[in-house]
């Protein structure tokens, strides 16, 4: 935005400066030679013509040598001169009179360009600043939906907690020896409402990540049964479901399962692997799991690709989304953000990982695009200004390539 405003400030200069310099050159006294000498012949014929009146006068009359042909040739020949010059003097007049009149039509129209250079460069400086505040306020607001979901889960959870931590008192006070069972309990739960809220204010509302997902929706057949791996809040369960999809979610998080099934969504506590190991070979229409995969060891990865293969029927489609460690602002923004993250997997990684697990047909399929963050380009045609755009593409691929990838494989 800050190059905009610099060009259109630039624009405006230009006009300035080019309606300063044609009001100086129209204001500038100028002197018209062929006017000039044509008052001055003018002057000279009619003092000329007043002599000869004069030196003709007679008792008669002034004009009585008129009825002497040869008496008035004199003044017949120097009253059509001052006629001639007349006109003459007329014509240049009108030359000055046309050339004014395009003068003024040119400062009419550079005073036209100037103010629509004015209102171009104060609409952007407006927008730009209404802009400003619209994102600040825009921030301001998601972080307070955030914060209003995380008290309404505490609150919501703090009755359920307040009955744990009367169950360990109970624990306590009855038994002579401590079972711990409770206590760990107690701090699953703890655990799995921290990273629900850590979800709720990093990943987004979830009407955005619904957004996200309804690409990944049209991949999967009408018939069969879907399986989301790490369903989360159930954004994709969701979305299956009203497509008329058979689909159900399974996820570790205590608290994201109280979500859905809030929800009325078919979400299950269970671990991936488990989760997969109950389904029978050939019985899944298709696999699902988005920001899941980064969270697992190298050895569970491999584990659950090869599960996920031999659960799916044939031609069943299997959707691997996750952050996409190419681009440094990914990377640095985004999974680093999560502590809990196991390791970054790239793109050309896990296309190995899914074609060397008999999947027929690998598609990576990239999304969240990065727009107002990538350098823009210098203007111009130049040698130099093709060598930097050149550089900053590439630095733009490197740097701002898309936040996250999908690797869609088929059976």
């Amino acid at each position: 935005m800050k190059r905009v405003l610099e060009k259109l400030a630039a624009e405006r200069l230009a006009q300035e400066e080019a309606l300063t310099q044609k009001l100086a050159a129209f204001k500038a006294p100028r002197e018209i030679k062929a006017l000039t000498e044509a008052q001055v012949r003018l002057t000279q014929l009619l003092d000329q013509l007043r002599q000869l009146r004069h030196s003709v006068k007679t008792k008669k009359g002034a004009f009585s040598f008129l009825r002497r042909p040869s008496s008035a040739e004199p003044y017949l020949t120097l009253t059509a001169e001052i006629l001639e010059s007349f006109r003459l003097w007329f014509d240049y007049q009108k030359q000055i009179i046309e050339q004014t009149r395009q003068e003024m039509g040119e400062l009419i129209q550079l005073l036209s360009y100037l103010t629509e250079a004015r209102d171009r460069e104060w609409d952007a400086l407006g927008s730009n600043h209404v802009g400003i505040i619209f994102k600040s306020l825009e921030w301001r607001v998601e972080k307070l939906a955030a914060e209003c979901q995380e008290a309404k889960t505490l609150l919501e959870r703090s009755h359920f907690l307040r009955a744990k931590l009367e169950e360990v008192l109970l624990a306590l006070g009855e038994k002579p020896k401590f079972e711990p069972a409770p206590v760990r309990e107690l701090a699953v739960l703890l655990r799995d409402w921290r990273y629900a809220a850590f979800e709720n204010r990093f990943r987004g509302p979830e009407e955005e990540v619904r957004k996200q997902l309804e690409n990944y929706a049209s991949l999967f057949p009408a018939k069969g049964k879907i399986l989301d791996l790490g369903c989360g809040r159930g954004e994709m369960v969701e979305l299956l479901q009203e497509r008329g999809l058979e689909a159900i979610g399974v996820d570790l998080n205590d608290q994201m399962i109280s979500l859905c099934r809030e929800k009325g969504l078919p979400c299950e506590k269970k671990d991936l692997v488990e989760a997969l190991t109950s389904c029978e070979d050939g019985s899944l229409a298709g696999i699902f799991s988005s920001q899941v995969i980064e969270h697992l060891a190298p050895a569970v990865l491999e584990l659950m690709i090869d599960l996920c293969y031999l659960k799916l029927a044939p031609s069943g489609v299997l959707v691997l989304e996750t952050v996409n460690p190419a681009s440094v602002f990914a990377l640095v923004q985004v999974y680093l953000l999560d502590p809990s993250h196991e390791k970054p997997i790239h793109p050309q990684s896990l296309r190995f990982l899914l074609e060397t697990a008999g999947f027929k047909q690998v598609e990576i399929r990239y999304a969240a695009p990065l727009k107002a963050e990538r350098l823009k380009e210098i203007p111009g045609a130049d040698e130099k200004t093709t060598i930097l755009n050149q550089n900053i593409d590439a630095l733009n691929e490197l740097l701002f390539a898309p936040v996250n990838y999908a690797a869609i494989a088929w059976k």
